[in-house]
C-alpha cells in the first residue's frame, strides 16, 4: 500500500495529535482541514517545493526547530505526527495557481526525490490543496501539520 502522508492544519500541536490519538473509528486525519497522499514525505521530497515556495535553502528550513518536529506518536512511532514551519505555511498561502504550477513543472524534474519521472499535473494538484490548507491555516493561526503512517 506505501506510506501514508496525512497533511493538515490544526491550532497548536496539542490539537494536532488528536489527528492520530482517535477515540472513535475515524481514520487519522478525520475532522481536520487536510489531504492525504503517497510518496512525499515532509522532510524529503517536499523539500526542493519548500525551497523553491520560499526562496530558502534546505539547510535555512531545516535550520528553523519546527521543521519536521516530532509533536507525537502512537503504537511505538507505527504513526507520529510532524510540525511543518509557518514559514513555509506563510509561502504556500501567498502563492497564486500559476506559480504553483511552475513550482511544480520544477519539482518533478528533481530525479532525486522522485526516483524517475513524476507528473507535474499531480504535484501541482497536492501543492494546490496544500496551499488552500496553508492559507486557511494561516488566516486562523493555525499550523500546518503531517501524520506518517506506513
Amino acid at each position: 500500500m506505501g506510506v501514508l502522508f496525512g497533511y493538515f492544519a490544526a491550532a497548536d500541536d496539542d490539537d494536532a495529535l488528536g489527528a492520530i490519538v482517535r477515540d472513535d473509528d475515524e481514520p487519522f486525519g478525520a475532522g481536520y482541514d487536510g489531504t492525504v497522499v503517497k510518496g512525499i514525505d515532509p522532510m524529503v521530497a517536499l523539500e526542493p517545493a519548500a525551497e523553491l515556495v520560499t526562496g530558502r535553502s534546505g539547510a535555512e528550513l531545516r535550520a528553523d526547530p519546527r521543521c519536521g518536529a516530532l509533536v507525537g506518536m502512537i503504537e511505538d512511532g507505527e504513526v507520529v505526527v510532524l510540525a511543518l514551519s509557518n514559514v513555509l505555511r506563510d509561502a504556500l498561502a501567498r502563492q497564486g495557481d500559476a506559480a504553483l504550477g511552475e513550482v511544480a513543472e520544477r519539482w518533478a524534474a528533481v530525479d532525486e526525490v522522485f526516483h524517475g519521472p513524476a507528473d507535474a499535473g499531480q504535484l501541482a494538484e497536492f501543492l494546490r490543496d496544500l496551499a488552500g490548507i496553508a492559507s486557511r491555516a494561516a488566516a486562523r493561526g493555525a499550523g500546518l501539520y503531517c501524520w506518517v503512517c506506513p
